[in-house]
């Protein structure tokens, strides 16, 4: 199901513009990278340790991102990351992150969390997900 994306004024209006300057051509969307860089960084910082400028201010630490992997078996959870990004976990009084269910609600692909099953998730979920997974053991 499709939701639909409202818009600030400002917003609008450059969305209009844009279809009219480059009309047929659909938004590129963000690399992992990019949406690690825009959403993540300020807490879990550049490298993923957990050392960003917000993170101070928190009342809970970041998680070392850098160490799912070794917490886990040698096994990357993407399934549990994703969960977590998504905020599908559900909230608990010990959770400080924010859900990016509706930031990262976009076009979807078939993904393969490990049972067999290929599941549609939503392609910037998936993206964020494999780029903390090249974060693993730095």
């Amino acid at each position: 199901m499709q939701r639909a994306f409202v818009f600030p004024a400002g917003m609008a209006i450059l969305a209009v513009l844009t279809a009219c300057v480059m009309p047929g051509r659909e938004a590129e969307v963000p690399t992992g990278a990019q949406d690690f860089a825009e959403h993540c960084v300020a807490c879990h910082g550049v490298s993923g340790k957990g050392d960003g400028e917000a993170a101070a201010g928190l009342a809970k630490k970041p998680a070392d991102l850098t160490q799912l992997s070794a917490k886990n078996g040698g096994v990357f959870p993407g399934t549990r990351v994703m969960a977590q990004i998504w905020g599908y976990t559900g909230r608990d009084e010990g959770r400080v992150m924010p859900e990016f269910k509706d930031l990262l609600d976009s076009g979807t692909v078939l993904f393969d969390g490990g049972d067999g099953i290929e599941t549609p998730t939503p392609l910037r979920l998936v993206q964020l997900a494999e780029y903390v997974k090249g974060l693993q053991g730095k």
